[in-house]
């Protein structure tokens, strides 16, 4: 066994069981050669290589030793950011798409907080809202929505954020919202996996309100707390499933940033926050 393995491993698990809280950034997926070659079957598959070779990459080039033990892992990869410049920020639209894995309205603030620091802009100009599901057997309500949605609607008023949107909305939750909330949804996106064709009554209420409809092919559930793990076990080998099964996924914020003159994108990435559970 090369000793060198050995000791990253060891300072791994350490790390690990010293950290309270693990925060990821992939870099720019559209630059990175090492995930670029790979053609992943899902967004789930794409996030799990991402935080796989994200770990790997990380703690293989850590300078991070036995006397330091911080609470928090940042864990970014060694190569220039995306951090966008004050001169080309005109040129760029920043779109955000937030899955929230626990119902804590904190994650949202904390995502966009991370995001903005991390691309380096002001403002964010649009986030897609995806809130962790209702609990099975139960739909989704609008109850359900109106806590994440208010806290997206304060990050709106501080100019933290331009647009707001939904996703898996139907016709009428996707109307109980508009009626409710202060600053209306911009968009609302559609699963075309469970729906092949937009439903009529659905696109002639977002024509009617100026609701753009989008599609996407994302799970319902992105990423699975026993996946992340999994994930993680496979980016620090030699890990045991004790030294990852308090560590809770809280939310996965996936960015684009795109040109705007010529619709392509310039950066794609993902930031992820996970917590240790407490005993």
């Amino acid at each position: 066994m090369d000793p060198q393995n050995t000791n990253t491993n060891t300072e791994a698990r350490v790390l690990l069981s010293h950290a309270k809280t693990l925060r990821l950034h992939t870099g720019n997926l559209v630059s990175r050669s090492r995930l670029k070659k790979k053609c992943p079957g899902s967004p789930s598959e794409e996030l799990q290589d991402c935080i796989q070779a994200t770990l790997s990459d990380w703690f293989s080039t850590s300078k991070l030793t036995f006397k330091d033990l911080p609470d928090t892992l940042d864990c970014s990869i060694p190569q220039p950011t995306d951090a966008i410049t004050p001169e080309e920020r005109e040129e760029l639209k920043v779109s955000v798409k937030l899955f929230l894995c626990e119902s804590l309205q904190s994650s949202i603030k904390d995502a966009v907080e991370m995001a903005c620091q991390t691309l380096a802009v002001s403002q964010l100009d649009s986030v897609i809202i995806a809130p962790p599901g209702p609990v099975e057997g139960d739909s989704q309500t609008l109850s359900h929505l109106q806590p994440a949605w208010e806290e997206l609607e304060a990050l709106v008023k501080s100019q933290k954020i331009a647009a707001i949107g939904t996703s898996d909305l139907d016709k009428d939750l996707l109307e109980q919202l508009y009626n409710w909330a202060k600053v209306k949804p911009s968009s609302n996106q559609v699963n075309l996996a469970s729906c092949c064709v937009m439903p009529p009554d659905l696109t002639a209420f977002a024509k009617e309100f100026d609701i753009q409809l989008l599609t996407h092919n994302d799970p319902k559930e992105l990423m699975s707390g026993a996946t992340f793990q999994e994930a993680v076990k496979g980016g620090l080998q030699d890990l045991q499933d004790q030294d990852v099964s308090d560590w809770r996924l809280e939310w996965v914020l996936r960015y684009s940033i795109i040109v705007k003159s010529r619709g392509i994108i310039k950066a794609k990435g993902y930031l992820v926050s996970a917590r240790k559970a407490s005993p």
